[in-house]
């Protein structure tokens, strides 16, 4: 049972990056997946949920109009499209699974599954 996150690079602000939280040993569409950011210095945030068959989503107010959490259970991916990116931006995101978005920026609860990291740069 693992989570693998990937798509993550260097982009210039203002672009866009999609990463991708894949899912093996279980199928991910009743369960509820959210990404987290850790930026240099600072706690790890959560920035986006989406629940189990997807009844609810939640965003980070810094992230709300640029980024879109997604899913799609035929890949048993989850993905977080991020566009219009900022400096801020930059972190290492990773991806975690729960029964519940009971996610709240720097307050997180009953997240059992984490998968690696993907770092992403904003830099001119």
């Amino acid at each position: 049972v693992q989570l693998q996150a990937s798509g993550g690079g260097l982009v210039q602000p203002g672009g866009s990056l999609r990463l991708s939280c894949t899912a093996s040993g279980f199928t991910l569409d009743s369960f509820s997946i959210a990404w987290f950011r850790q930026a240099p210095g600072k706690e790890r945030e959560g920035i986006s949920c989406i629940s189990g068959r997807d009844t609810y989503i939640w965003y980070q107010d810094s992230v709300k109009g640029r980024f879109t959490i997604s899913r799609d259970n035929a890949r048993n991916t989850v993905y977080l499209q991020m566009n219009e990116l900022k400096f801020e931006d930059t972190g290492v995101y990773v991806c975690a699974r729960g029964d519940y978005c009971a996610v709240f920026g720097t307050k997180y609860y009953g997240m059992y599954t984490w998968g690696n990291g993907t770092l992403v740069t904003v830099s001119s």
